[in-house]
């Protein structure tokens, strides 16, 4: 029987973990540390909150006393450690918040980690997992060959260069300490509870509202499109299988230009709204419930800055070592995402209200 510590775990892929994990390990302890900034909130724990097996403090992954005191008095024996701040464009508005959530925040973590389980010995055996990103590698040509593990980092963004930063902490603790650590790089997560700030549920909450969709530049970024749910089923697999001190890639198989991403969003929601009343009358400043087609709100907008073209993930090494592989399809994913979406219109009103203009 495991005791997790999952950090950020009221955010969108804590959340979907805790979920997932409680799920499939129903005797295991699982405790949430979660600040509770703009993207955590602890509605999407509420399945989960009168579990015995469950417990959320609200805590700042910076206060390294009070994960030394978490993982003493719940004798945790693994850290999942998703906490970070994570959006690209805030980032390039304000860098320090990144700089200090996720490079100082997971060296507190790493230090507690340290004292707890390695200078006090309060557990037999460990597991410091720390939750990465692709864009470390920085970006990819159109006929580059996909990231491995083995790719030299040349993060582009502050929010990449943070991530990084802690990417190396992470493996300097092992080396140099002994830590069991662990690291994974991810491709563009998407699923249930992701906050409207996203690409996917902000097109999804200005298709529903008949509003403009903003793509950047011509369209053609490409990104490797991984379901969340498959991104928990990989964090289990490095967790049960993985080798300390290794770093492991989890991608979806399912590159995709940012265009044609949004316009299969538009044919998911003009399929879903059209074949139901009482969603057109939920919706109705939706095209479709307009009697039009929701590809007329496509908008190209001015590029960002230090806009990374193409992110590709090579996940030979979970396959080969862990034996993972990702079961949910783009399109399939896409589907039952914008049903979860209509099926919760208030949590994309709320998103509406914080992130839209």
């Amino acid at each position: 029987m495991a005791r997790l510590l999952v950090t950020g775990g009221a955010g969108f892929i804590g959340a979907n973990f805790v979920h997932y994990w409680l799920a499939e390990h129903s005797r295991d302890r699982l405790v949430v540390l979660d600040a509770l900034t703009y993207a955590g909130n602890t509605v999407n724990l509420k399945a989960v909150q009168a579990r015995a097996e469950y417990r959320f403090v609200r805590g700042d992954i910076c206060d390294t006393a009070l994960v030394e005191q978490l993982l003493r008095e719940e004798r945790l024996d693994t850290i999942v450690h998703f906490a970070a701040e994570s959006h690209v464009d805030r980032s390039i508005e304000g860098p320090d918040a990144f700089v200090h959530t996720n490079v100082i925040g997971t060296h507190s973590m790493l230090k507690a980690a340290r004292r707890v389980w390695l200078e006090e010995k309060c557990v037999p055996t460990h597991r410091f997992h720390h939750v990465s990103t692709d864009e470390v590698y920085g970006s990819l040509g159109p006929d580059d060959p996909p990231f491995k593990e083995s790719t030299p980092y040349a993060p582009n963004s502050p929010y990449s260069a943070s991530k990084a930063a802690s990417d190396h902490l992470v493996r300097a603790y092992h080396h140099t300490y002994g830590l069991q650590t662990s690291i994974s790089n991810c491709s563009n997560n998407y699923g249930p509870y992701q906050f409207a700030e996203k690409l996917i549920p902000l097109m999804i909450a200005q298709l529903l509202a008949g509003k403009s969709l903003p793509v950047y530049g011509d369209g053609r970024n490409i990104r490797d499109w991984l379901h969340v749910q498959d991104h928990c089923r990989g964090i289990e697999a490095v967790l049960t299988l993985g080798r300390p001190g290794e770093v492991y890639n989890i991608g979806g198989r399912s590159e995709c230009e940012n265009i044609r991403l949004v316009h299969m969003l538009c044919m998911i929601v003009d399929e879903c709204i059209g074949a139901a009343i009482e969603l057109r009358q939920s919706f109705p400043g939706c095209a479709v419930a307009q009697g039009e087609v929701s590809e007329r709100l496509v908008r190209y907008v001015k590029d960002r800055p230090g806009h990374d073209r193409r992110y590709a993930i090579d996940s030979a090494k979970i396959e080969r070592d862990c034996g993972f592989r990702p079961q949910i399809s783009l399109e399939a994913g896409l589907r039952t995402t914008v049903e979860w979406y209509l099926q919760r219109a208030d949590t994309l009103r709320s998103g509406w209200q914080r992130t839209l203009v």
